[in-house]
């Protein structure tokens, strides 16, 4: 079986706790899928970045790599910047990667707003 990782990215802040918000994200989704490798890495701006996150994969023996943007929509980002330099670094590493659809419209993501909210 091929060995996977996922791979959070962001945009990526000059503020530090912006960039924490990410790493805990990280955290949240192993707990949720102990056995998957989980990483984490920023567009620009900060470290780590997409080619320092697919070192990490591929040095944790991944073979492919599922990139999620930490996204609402498919933005120019999420779109053209996003693959660009997760291709690059897949290639750089000799792994195999595909760029997930962000999270778009979701009826937990609905349900959160709401409870964010205070409404539920």
């Amino acid at each position: 079986m091929t060995q996977q990782a996922l791979l959070l990215v962001d945009h990526g802040s000059r503020r530090a706790e912006a960039n924490e918000n990410l790493l805990h994200a990280a955290e949240a989704v192993r707990e949720c899928a102990p056995d998957l490798p989980v990483f984490a890495a920023h567009m620009e701006l900060a470290e780590p970045t997409i080619a320092e996150a697919f070192a990490q994969c591929a040095a944790a023996g991944a073979e492919e790599v599922i990139v999620f943007p930490w996204f609402l929509a498919r933005g120019r980002h999420v779109r053209e910047d996003i693959p660009r330099l997760c291709a690059e670094a897949a290639e750089a590493h000799g792994l195999r990667h595909r760029v997930a659809e962000p999270f778009g419209v979701h009826r937990l993501l609905a349900e959160l707003a709401l409870e964010r909210a205070g409404l539920r």
